[in-house]
């Protein structure tokens, strides 16, 4: 028990809060992209990272401008860093994937 006898509250997070992180377009551009450049399938875990960290960065930088933004990064907002995450092991595993079936 915490504080004064009161146990810790678990956020809740909808469905509707997810899918705007998963589908932040600078993560899908770069995820896609380096996920298509990538040679070995073990390097789009690096691209995944990758992707994160400049889809976080840019994100920050529109919401600190104050502009509007499909996916902001905001003290009092949600990140989602592992659904951003896992969404961006997804596109650069998708577009590995597709280059893979077009060199045939």
């Amino acid at each position: 028990m915490g504080v004064s006898g009161v146990g810790p509250t678990v956020p809740v997070v909808t469905l509707s809060d997810w899918l705007p992180a998963a589908f932040d377009p600078v993560l899908i551009l770069i995820a896609v992209w380096l996920g298509w450049k990538a040679d070995q399938f073990g390097k789009v875990l690096i691209v995944g990272m990758i992707a994160l960290a400049v889809s976080v960065l840019v994100s920050w930088g529109i919401s600190s401008l104050g502009l509007p933004w499909i996916a902001p990064v905001r003290s009092d907002g949600l990140t989602l860093f592992p659904v951003r995450f896992v969404a961006a092991m997804l596109w650069a595993s998708g577009a590995y994937a597709a280059r893979r079936l077009a060199k045939g």
